[in-house]
């Protein structure tokens, strides 16, 4: 399995992911370190994933837990510090010492977490919250000013100024997620990455956030990284979708053109979990076996242990990301016609 870009677009992408890699070098036992002579076994979490985002869509990274979606986002973000590629906002590389230092290119990304309560500080009210990135960034000229703007925001996420004086336990976790994109939403971002920021809540509340985020990206103008692993979730919200197999992206195309004519035989797989709410009667495969171990991943694709199509190329040589369609698949059997 291997990396894949999306076609090239007419307009230029606000963000352009350009072979990302990030590797972990995790811990030997001292003994074993000084007796065995044991080199640190590297953890290739993220390993050459490229794709791009077009301003005012949003990209969805799918797959199952492990595969790296998170560990992309908050390289993205600046969390991580990439091992290698590249990663250009704007049309300018976020690794240039120039845009690291410029204020602006920490105000116009944000991020919003999975865990609503223990992504905010529960010593702090709201208010404080939310007005952090305005002060830290010094986006207003005054108390009355951030005072003004904290209230705007509370309303613009569809809960009241009062509730600026409130404790982040004092609110459902709707709420509390409410309040993490009111927080993002305050230094004027044009780019959120969302690390599974439903996947911690009830069905209903779900849909309240995912319709709250629609229309705010309508409304401003928004891009979004959007991470899950509900598949459900990525046809409601998503315009292009990447699915990720144990650090590599094994196939990109439009949501349409995914959910309607899946290549990859790992996506049709993942599909297949989705319920049959129509009741077609189509034959399902589920999928079957354990995600590789990924500090040793398999030879060839990754995926070919588990695969109701590997061949004997599958095992040997890693597949590279070429057109099918309207995707772009990394894949011998579909390269072969063998589906």
């Amino acid at each position: 399995m291997a990396n894949a870009t999306p076609k090239p677009s007419a307009s230029p992408p606000l963000l352009r992911v350009q072979e990302l890699s990030k590797y972990f070098v995790l811990s030997v036992p001292w003994l074993s370190r000084v007796f065995g002579r044991l080199s640190p076994p590297i953890l290739r979490a993220v390993d050459g994933v490229s794709f791009e985002i077009q301003r005012g869509q949003t990209f969805a990274l799918v797959g199952e837990s492990g595969c790296g979606k998170s560990t992309v986002a908050r390289v993205i973000v600046g969390l991580y510090h990439p091992t290698a590629g590249d990663i250009y906002f704007q049309g300018k590389s976020l690794e240039d010492p120039s845009v690291k230092a410029s204020p602006e290119s920490h105000t116009r990304m944000q991020m919003i977490f999975q865990d609503p309560y223990a992504s905010l500080d529960p010593r702090w009210r709201v208010r404080d919250i939310i007005a952090e990135p305005i002060r830290a960034f010094h986006l207003a000229r005054n108390r009355a000013e951030m005072g003004e703007r904290v209230s705007e925001l509370l309303l613009q996420v569809g809960l009241s100024a009062s509730d600026g004086e409130k404790y982040p336990h004092e609110f459902s976790g709707g709420q509390r997620q409410r309040i993490s994109i009111a927080r993002a939403l305050s230094s004027n971002p044009d780019f959120l990455v969302c690390d599974e920021p439903t996947s911690a809540l009830d069905v209903s509340v779900q849909a309240q956030i995912l319709n709250l985020m629609k229309e705010l990206q309508r409304r401003l103008g928004l891009t979004y990284l959007f991470i899950s692993h509900n598949l459900a979730v990525v046809n409601h919200i998503s315009d292009h979708v990447g699915v990720m197999y144990l650090g590599r992206l094994c196939e990109v195309a439009p949501k349409r053109t995914l959910f309607n004519q899946p290549q990859h035989p790992y996506t049709r797989l993942l599909l297949d979990t989705i319920p049959d709410l129509d009741l077609s009667g189509r034959r399902r495969q589920p999928v079957t076996g354990e995600v590789p171990n990924p500090i040793e991943p398999p030879s060839g694709c990754a995926f070919h242990p588990r695969c109701p199509s590997v061949g004997d190329r599958c095992r040997a040589e890693k597949p590279l990301p070429k057109p099918s369609k309207d995707s772009i698949v990394a894949c011998h059997a579909v390269e072969e016609c063998r589906l």
